[in-house]
């Protein structure tokens, strides 16, 4: 049996002492596309199978429960019943477990008939239950929660302006300031989609947080964590030494700033171009494409339209223009003094290095 499916078979109680796994209930059922699920399968550094197997120095045993690689599992049928373990999680039978949640809430009281989005059926009942209804169930009794991508984090997409389902990220349904029973506050990884390490590391964090291995995760005022958002797309990007020169893209076959054609890199938190996408590899501007700024909790409303020059930056880019010229024309003449070898590399019958002989 390989490691994905061994992570959701019922297994034999564990012998006396040996250590409890950490539980990963993972809810990919609010308004979402699937593509941060998708895109965590090509996490590195560290990717998920090392985090799932325990291959890294210290990690404690978890379980996952995540229907992307729950392929023998059913929602009613299979190897054992998936949704099972959801309910385990809610009467306290797998403490401790972390909650992830991908896509973005509804409001489910703004709809008098049917449900906007559901996550399984009750079996009290046999009617579906909504994804709200589980992040009520579930987040009290949680060790942590995290919300993996824009949608889930901040509404994204779902929550824009226009939309008829009044879908919410995790802190705006839980509360900003709603922290989970240990003390650790919403979790949020923004991404359209994750970049696949930033989610991979963080629960990697988390996981060593929960072994006393690591302090308090470091999270920024809009929950995201500290060391992954700290930056802004700019200064990470290899295109950010044009700007300063004053020399724009006007085409997305330039190797220059993008800033004109649209990019919102300078006032957007994302490392994506110091990182790359996968491997180190890829990434928004460094592979001609302009940041759209789905790492902000204002995407994509603020944002739009997509492919205009941001309002900012035809001041800034004016600016820079005036300064690059200059900066520019001295460096050229600097260059020009450096760009060649020293006058004292020559064929002549003279040493002219100003070395003096000691005798």
């Amino acid at each position: 049996m390989d490691a994905a499916t061994s992570n959701t078979v019922d297994a034999p109680a564990a012998p006396t002492g040996e250590e409890s796994p950490i539980h990963i209930l993972w809810i990919n059922a609010g308004l979402s596309c699937d593509g941060d699920s998708v895109a965590l399968t090509a996490a590195m550094q560290p990717s998920i199978e090392e985090i799932v197997v325990g291959a890294l120095p210290g990690l404690p045993k978890i379980e996952v429960h995540w229907p992307l690689i729950d392929f023998e599992c059913g929602p009613v049928g299979g190897a054992d019943t998936f949704i099972e373990w959801f309910f385990k999680g809610e009467r306290g039978e797998i403490d401790p477990f972390v909650l992830v949640v991908e896509g973005s809430i509804p409001n489910e009281t703004i709809k008098p008939e049917g449900y906007w989005c559901g996550f399984g059926d009750n079996p009290e009942t046999g009617q579906p239950m909504t994804t709200s209804e589980w992040i009520d169930r579930l987040a009290p009794k949680a060790l942590a929660v995290v919300a993996i991508g824009t949608c889930a984090t901040y509404g994204g997409i779902h929550a824009m302006a226009g939309n008829p389902t009044g879908a919410m990220g995790l802190p705006d349904y839980l509360g900003w300031d709603w922290k989970s029973k240990a003390g650790i506050p919403i979790v949020c990884v923004p991404g359209c989609p994750i970049q696949p390490d930033n989610f991979s590391e963080t629960l990697t964090y988390l996981l060593y947080q929960a072994a006393g291995s690591a302090p308090m995760i470091p999270l920024d005022d809009k929950l995201r964590p500290a060391w992954l958002f700290g930056a802004t797309v700019h200064e990470g990007c290899d295109r950010a030494g044009y700007y300063e020169q004053g020399e724009f893209a006007q085409t997305y076959d330039s190797p220059k700033c993008l800033v004109k054609l649209g990019c919102w890199g300078p006032v957007v938190k994302c490392n994506v171009p110091k990182r790359g996408w996968m491997n180190g590899i890829g990434g928004c501007p460094n592979v001609g494409g302009i940041c759209i700024a789905c790492t902000m909790p204002g995407f994509p409303d603020k944002f739009m339209p997509f492919m205009d020059e941001p309002p900012g930056a035809k001041v800034s880019a004016t600016a820079s223009g005036a300064y690059g010229a200059v900066i520019r024309r001295l460096r050229a003449i600097t260059a020009k003094t450096l760009d060649t070898e020293p006058k004292w590399r020559h064929k002549r019958g003279r040493l002219t290095t100003g070395y003096r002989p000691p005798w």
